[in-house]
């Protein structure tokens, strides 16, 4: 097999977009349409469906990609392991949330830095929700994340920190807030416009805390990112909730204040997560071995 030929499919497969996964392979367009065509020739069978406006993965296509995942990663690992080499090289890609970006990762991995400069790290930020699915298929090495109540026996985790969540209110005064949220009843609590994510952890522990209640909540926003609740909370268009280390790192954090609610919500143990069997890639392996659990 011809290992360009596979890292063309797998750019094309990530971007599916032939321009910019020519200009990321380094090659013309007409290369990588050619690369892709002799791998199709090559398994008999259409990898992708494309047209003038669009390029899709197809069952096969989606099959053979980790195939060629899962190829290139033994193939990078064997090289270095014959070249028996002391020097760490390679690229690891890590996904957090925008406040984790700036809460952990400078104190995380400036030693990694400093032991292994060799190793580039390619930063993805967004929905921590979505972190621990995008280390599960592949889209990045490793992730800042929320730690599940029941963990994928898939990952390895290394806790970070913990914090708790708490429920924030516009500082400036509302009418459908209860005057005093720590004895405020269901029926107050029915009134009250709520701002949630639209998934994840803290969505799971606002809904059970609701129900515990007997409250069916008055969703006024459901948003990716807990920064963004903090936003909209600090905007008075209702009531959030969000991990203190992000009110604690916000810009806005003056503009919302913490609810004295009972009873409270649980902590948030915020950790490291990763692949196991990625970690006999020894990059990845170096770089977990040097973060040490809280």
């Amino acid at each position: 097999m011809d290992f360009r030929l596979l890292r063309h499919f797998v750019v094309l497969s990530d971007t599916l977009h032939f321009g910019r996964a020519s200009e990321l392979c380094h090659v013309s367009p007409s290369t990588l349409s050619r690369s892709i065509q002799q791998l199709e020739s090559e398994l008999s069978t259409l990898l992708f469906e494309r047209d003038n406006r669009h390029v899709t993965l197809t069952a096969h296509g989606l099959d053979f990609q980790h195939y060629a995942r899962e190829t290139l990663e033994q193939w990078e690992m064997t090289k270095r392991r014959l070249a028996n080499t002391a020097q760490l090289s390679g690229e690891i890609s890590i996904y957090c949330s925008v406040t984790a970006s700036y809460s952990f990762l400078y104190e995380l991995l400036s030693d990694v830095r400093t032991r292994h400069p060799g190793i580039e790290l390619k930063l993805h930020t967004g929905d921590p929700a979505d972190a621990m699915q995008r280390v599960m298929e592949g889209d990045d090495d490793m992730a800042i994340t929320p730690r599940p109540r029941i963990p994928p026996n898939a990952l390895a985790f290394k806790s970070l920190t913990r914090s708790p969540l708490v429920f924030i209110a516009p500082t400036a005064p509302c009418e459908w807030l209860p005057a005093a949220p720590e004895s405020s009843t269901a029926e107050q609590w029915q009134q009250v416009p709520m701002i949630l994510s639209e998934a994840g952890l803290s969505r799971e522990h606002a809904n059970t805390w609701f129900k515990a209640m007997g409250v069916s909540p008055r969703i006024y926003a459901q948003v990716a990112g807990h920064e963004a609740i903090v936003s909209m909370v600090g905007l008075s268009f209702g009531v959030g909730v969000v991990p203190k280390i992000v009110l604690d790192n916000s810009p806005l954090a003056n503009r919302v204040r913490v609810l004295s609610v009972k009873p409270e919500l649980p902590h948030y143990d915020v950790g490291l997560c990763v692949l196991n069997r990625r970690l006999k890639n020894p990059i990845i392996d170096a770089l977990w071995a040097a973060i040490s659990e809280r």
